[in-house]
């Protein structure tokens, strides 16, 4: 235990910050050489512990990793900071410390099915990938920062999300990674040359995405293509500070910026406004949907968000959601988020937790039935709100796949931080997932038009007042993540591991493992 103690005081604090350099890698920042620094060095960390120390290196690791990627989170309790600012700092620090269990736990299980070699490499990275998968789902499930989204500015390798989704996109890429160090600093020739290949071998089907690509396109990954057919959309960015977004004084300049936004010259088939635009319930506000219909040019249609009210049996519900909105000031369909955000939208277990939002607004939100595809004029239209766009495979109606996804979303909460654009990083691998254009209109940016292969063709930063016109991307067909899911991840784990086979990462290794390490005499428990 002393020799635990010991070591864990040198290998935390370089876990944490290999932890903490790894979100380099990641949006907005995308430097991918820290990708194999972190995971890399935390893998070599974990091939020289015991099952104790790796508990802790992995838990380090973790805290280092979330901190550093979510930090921006404790920007939302300085909205209201004399009620709620006291709250950042073990809000981050908490939600920390239980997410990189996720890192842990596997950590662990990794010190206890060491075999040596490519097969270490391969276990790692399965492992990785489980607790990512895992993470997306526990108690409501949080995927952000997903290590597949280090590819999100390569248009080659994120379209392997199409196909395996980002969880897959996630293993190969945490396998190629840890492979690098591997075969430079393995002490057997033979597992140095298992593992070049076993990186190639991962490396090459990273490159494969590129098939995927339209031939006409460039660089980034934009086609090329002058005959888009699609609908014209105009985005309002209204970027009202949320300090001042519920302010009763604030209301009715709040509603002109909008109105003058929405009226500037242009022709457009759809208007767009973000999350909770309206500072109200606007399917009660009779006189405001007539002057919107003035506005809108005829057969165009409003997709709006707005908080909206209802009265159940069991009492007044309140609900965050969009609706549509049509020439003549008719509401035609309604979406209700269905993923709320927990003790921001709503308390769990309110009856047991004493606990209340940690944010002001209307109470508990109530959830939505689930995806829902909307029928707004000739087109079809899903709605992912906000926090919705970062779950994986849970935005599309499978019964009435839609044309495009509609993401409207208020990113003022949190400044002008990191958070923004990584939320921006998971929309694009929801449309690469789906194959399906997604547009998002946030409240303070970043709102963007993005196509079916990921790739953003207009966009308005975060900060800036006014409005995108763009013309909607074609839909594509259906990627074979969006027929079967998370399902697809069984048999790429299984090629994994067939490929460390091949190499002969696993020779010799299926008969015998290494032996346990034995403690050195006279390490007794401190």
């Amino acid at each position: 235990m002393t020799r635990v103690i010991r070591s864990t005081f040198v290998k935390g604090p370089l876990a944490a910050l290999l932890g903490a350099l790894t979100v380099l890698a990641l949006p907005p920042f995308s430097l991918l050489p820290f990708l194999v620094l972190g995971l890399g060095g935390l893998f070599l960390l974990l091939c020289r512990a015991g099952p104790a120390a790796a508990v802790l290196t992995g838990w380090s690791f973790g805290m280092g990793y979330f901190i550093a990627g979510i930090h921006w989170i404790g920007e939302s309790f300085f909205v209201d900071a004399e009620r709620f600012g006291w709250m950042a700092a073990p809000a981050v620090g908490g939600l920390s410390a239980f997410l990189a269990l996720f890192i842990a736990i596997p950590a662990w299980i990794f010190a206890r099915l060491r075999w040596g070699g490519v097969a270490d490499a391969t276990v790692f990275a399965l492992l990785w990938t489980a607790s990512e998968w895992l993470r997306g789902h526990v108690l409501t499930g949080f995927p952000w920062n997903l290590v597949a989204y280090a590819w999100v500015d390569h248009p080659a390798p994120r379209q392997i999300a199409a196909v395996f989704g980002s969880y897959g996109l996630s293993l190969l890429t945490v396998f190629a990674a840890v492979l690098m160090p591997l075969s430079l600093l393995a002490t057997s020739r033979r597992d140095r040359h298992s593992a070049r290949m076993a990186a190639l071998l991962a490396l090459l089907i990273l490159a494969a995405g590129a098939l995927r690509l339209p031939p006409d396109s460039g660089e980034d990954g934009i086609a090329r293509a002058e005959d888009l057919s699609g609908p014209l959309v105009r985005i309002v960015q209204g970027n009202i500070p949320q300090v001042k977004k519920w302010l009763p004084e604030q209301r009715a300049a709040t509603v002109e910026r909008y109105l003058d936004l929405s009226s500037r010259p242009g022709r457009y088939d759809l208007l767009l406004w973000p999350e909770t635009a309206y500072p109200g319930f606007l399917d009660e506000a009779g006189e405001m949907l007539a002057r919107i219909a003035a506005r809108l040019p005829p057969g165009a249609h409003l997709l709006a968000g707005t908080p909206r009210r209802s009265y159940e049996p069991t009492g007044r519900a309140i609900w965050n959601a969009v609706i549509t909105v049509n020439d003549g000031g008719g509401i035609e369909g309604v979406y209700d988020k269905h993923h709320l955000v927990p003790f921001g939208e709503y308390v769990p277990l309110r009856g047991v937790l004493p606990l209340n939002q940690f944010t002001a607004g209307f109470g508990d939100f109530s959830a939505g039935p689930g995806p829902r595809t909307l029928q707004v004029g000739a087109q079809t239209v899903g709605v992912a709100i906000c926090y919705e766009a970062i779950f994986p495979g849970e935005l599309v109606d499978r019964t009435r796949r839609p044309d495009w996804i509609f993401n409207p979303t208020n990113d003022a909460w949190f400044g002008t931080s990191i958070g923004p654009d990584q939320h921006l990083a998971s929309a694009r691998m929801r449309a690469v997932e789906e194959g399906l254009p997604m547009v998002r209109a946030a409240n303070t940016g970043i709102s963007a038009v993005i196509d079916g292969y990921g790739t953003i063709s207009a966009k308005l930063p975060l900060n800036e007042t006014g409005i995108v016109d763009a013309r909607l991307p074609p839909p594509l067909s259906p990627t074979p993540y969006a027929r079967w899911g998370d399902l697809l991840l069984v048999p790429l784990a299984l090629a994994v591991v067939l490929s460390s086979v091949l190499v002969g990462g696993w020779k010799g290794r299926l008969r015998a493992r290494p032996p346990a390490r034995q403690p050195s005499h006279g390490s007794g428990a401190a």
